[in-house]
C-alpha cells in the first residue's frame, strides 16, 4: 500500500530544501524525495584537481544537443541540488527585471508579479542564507525593507586595490552579496575562516549557506518530515479525471514504489522539472503533465556567461575572491542602450583548473607555467540575460533521455560586455600595473553550463501561454507546484538561487493555510 503524506517535494536544492524549512514548523506530514544521497565530507571536496579535472561530484548524466551530440551537464545530485556546488553569490534580481525590457536580440518579458510583491520574501530568504553585503553601494540595487543580516565580507588586498581603481575612474563597485556563516570579528573562531574559495567546491566545514545546512537539515528536526535519498521520481500520478497529483512514482533501492500527498512539489532542476512533467503524460494529459499550453520544457534560458582570467603584474594572493562586483553597465552605457549585464569576481584560479578546463590547450604546459598564471590571475564572471524562447526547450523520448534544444539569445550585448571589461583593463591609467598586458584566457560557458538553468515551466497569468499561475500551482491541476528557477519567464543577469529561495517562501506562504 502506497504511504500517504500531506506534502511530497521533490527535490531538495534552492526551491525544494527551503520550501521544506518553510512549512516543516506546520506540523504537516512532509516527504522529501532527493535522487542523490548526502554529498560525502571529505578531504577531496578541497582538492582542485578532484573536483575540476576529475568532476568527482558530477553527474554521469549524458544529455543530447539539438543535432543529437552527446554532452555531459553539469549538473549535483545531492541533498542541497545544486546549491552544495555554487558559489552563494545571493543576489536580488533587479526591480526592472520584473517588467518588459528591450533587449538588443528582442524583449524580456514581464513576471506576472511585481519586485515589491516578491520583495519581503527576499528580505526573508537573505536571513535564513546569513546574506552578508551592504545596501546603498550598487546602483542599480532595487529598493530593500531591511538591511542584510550580516556585514560585507570584505576584500582581501589585491581585490580592495581593484574596488579602489574601479571607483576612481568613475565606476561604483560594490561588495557583492555572499552566503557564507563567516563572523570577521570572531577570527579565527569563526565557523568560516576563509581558508579558500568555495565557488564550484563542496564545503568541507559547512560553511556555505547552502540549501542543505540551511534548508534541509533545520527541517529534518522537526519529526514530521522525512528525507528519502537515491529516491528518483520516474512520474507522477492523478485522479482519473487528471485535475489532481496522487502520487509520486519513485525508482528506490532498485524497486518502484508509490507516495501519495495532498500537495505535490516538484523541484528538481529546469530541465529535469520539465523532463518529469512530460514523462507523466496520461489519458487526460497526453502532451505531459499540465502541458496544455505546450509550454513545458520551452523557454529554457541558462545566462549567457563567460569566465574571463585577466593577469597581473603583480601576485594576486587572494583567498576568497568573490567579494566585488558591477552592474554600471547591468541597463547599458553611453554608446549601446541594451541591457548588458553584471560583472563580478569568480573562484580563484588553481594551476589544476586549467587543466580541467582547458585540456588541449594545457595538455603540453609545464605545470610551473600553469601555476605562475594562477599565481597571477585576477578572475571575473560576466553574466548577460539569456531571452526566453519557445525552441530553446527541453524534450524527452520514451526512455526519458533529454534533448536540450538551445540557440544562444544576446551575444551582441555580452560580446560588448567583454570588451568593456577588456578596454578598462587595459586603457585605465590605474589599471596598467594590474593588467599589463593583453593577455586573457576566455571561457564562454557552453551548453553543458547548466548551473543557472530556468524557465521551463514559466508562470503566468494566462493558462494559454504559461504553465503555472502567479502561485506557481499549475494551472491544470489543484495541487500540483513547482518551486524551482523553472518558474522563471526571464533570468536577468544575476544569480538566480536567492529568487528561487525568496519565491519558495513566497509559495510556502501560500500553501500553509491551504494545508
Amino acid at each position: 500500500m502506497a504511504e500517504n503524506y500531506d506534502v511530497i517535494i521533490i527535490g531538495s536544492g534552492a526551491g525544494g530544501g527551503t520550501l521544506a524549512r518553510q512549512l516543516a514548523p506546520s506540523g504537516k506530514k512532509i516527504l522529501i524525495l532527493e535522487r542523490g544521497g548526502w554529498l560525502k565530507r571529505e578531504p577531496e571536496n578541497w582538492l582542485s584537481e578532484e573536483v575540476f579535472v576529475k568532476n568527482r561530484y558530477v553527474s554521469p548524466d549524458i544529455w543530447h544537443d539539438k543535432n543529437g551530440k552527446p554532452f555531459q551537464p553539469g549538473v549535483h545530485y545531492f541533498v542541497g541540488g545544486a546549491t552544495k556546488m555554487y558559489g552563494a553569490a545571493l543576489y536580488r534580481l533587479r526591480a526592472e527585471d520584473f517588467g518588459e525590457l528591450q533587449h538588443q536580440d528582442g524583449l524580456s518579458p514581464a513576471w506576472p508579479i511585481s519586485y515589491d510583491e516578491l520583495e519581503p520574501y527576499y528580505t526573508q530568504a537573505e536571513q535564513m542564507y546569513q546574506v552578508h553585503g551592504a545596501r546603498g553601494e550598487d546602483p542599480t540595487e532595487p529598493p530593500a525593507s531591511a538591511p542584510y543580516p550580516h556585514p560585507p565580507v570584505s576584500h582581501e588586498p589585491r581585490i580592495a586595490q581593484l574596488a579602489d581603481d574601479l571607483t576612481q575612474a568613475g565606476y561604483r563597485p560594490f561588495h557583492s552579496p555572499c552566503g557564507i556563516m563567516l563572523d570577521e570579528t570572531r577570527m579565527p573562531f569563526s565557523r568560516c575562516v576563509r581558508c579558500m574559495d568555495c565557488d564550484g567546491f563542496p564545503c568541507l566545514v559547512h560553511a556555505k549557506s547552502d540549501a542543505e545546512v540551511l534548508g534541509v537539515r533545520p527541517a529534518l528536526e522537526h519529526p514530521n518530515v522525512t528525507l528519502l535519498i537515491d529516491a528518483m521520481a520516474l512520474k507522477l500520478e492523478t485522479n482519473p479525471a487528471g485535475t489532481a497529483a496522487t502520487g509520486v512514482v519513485v525508482e528506490h533501492a532498485g524497486q518502484q514504489e508509490v507516495f501519495q500527498a495532498g500537495t505535490v512539489v516538484v523541484s528538481c532542476g529546469a530541465a529535469n522539472s520539465a523532463k518529469l512533467l512530460l514523462m507523466s503524460a496520461n489519458d487526460k494529459h497526453p502532451r505531459g503533465l499540465a502541458n496544455g499550453s505546450d509550454q513545458v520544457g520551452r523557454n529554457y534560458m541558462f545566462h549567457n556567461s563567460q569566465a574571463v582570467l585577466a593577469l597581473s603584474k603583480e601576485p594576486n594572493p587572494t583567498v576568497y575572491q568573490k567579494t566585488l562586483g558591477l552592474n554600471d553597465f547591468y541597463f547599458g552605457m553611453e554608446g549601446y542602450e541594451f541591457p548588458m549585464g553584471n560583472i563580478q569576481m569568480v573562484g580563484k584560479s588553481q594551476a589544476p583548473m586549467f587543466r580541467g578546463e582547458k585540456p588541449i590547450e594545457t595538455a603540453l604546459a609545464p605545470q610551473w607555467t600553469l601555476e605562475m598564471v594562477a599565481k597571477h590571475s585576477v578572475d571575473f564572471w560576466l553574466s548577460t540575460e539569456d531571452l526566453p524562447r519557445a525552441d530553446n526547450r527541453v524534450t524527452v523520448d520514451a526512455a526519458g533521455n533529454i534533448t536540450l534544444n538551445y540557440t544562444k539569445t544576446n551575444q551582441l550585448s555580452a560580446e560588448t560586455l567583454y570588451k568593456k571589461l577588456k578596454s578598462m583593463l587595459n586603457s585605465l591609467g590605474m589599471h596598467e600595473h594590474l593588467i599589463p598586458r593583453n593577455l586573457y584566457m576566455k571561457n564562454e560557458i557552453d551548453i553543458g553550463g547548466v548551473a543557472h538553468q530556468a524557465g521551463t515551466c514559466r508562470f503566468g497569468n494566462d493558462p494559454k501561454s504559461s504553465v503555472l499561475d502567479a502561485n506557481c500551482k499549475a494551472h491544470e491541476l489543484d495541487n500540483l507546484y513547482v518551486v524551482d528557477t523553472s518558474f522563471f519567464p526571464s533570468i536577468g543577469a544575476v544569480n538566480p538561487a536567492l529568487t528561487a529561495m525568496a519565491n519558495a517562501l513566497r509559495v510556502g506562504e501560500h500553501l500553509l493555510p491551504r494545508l
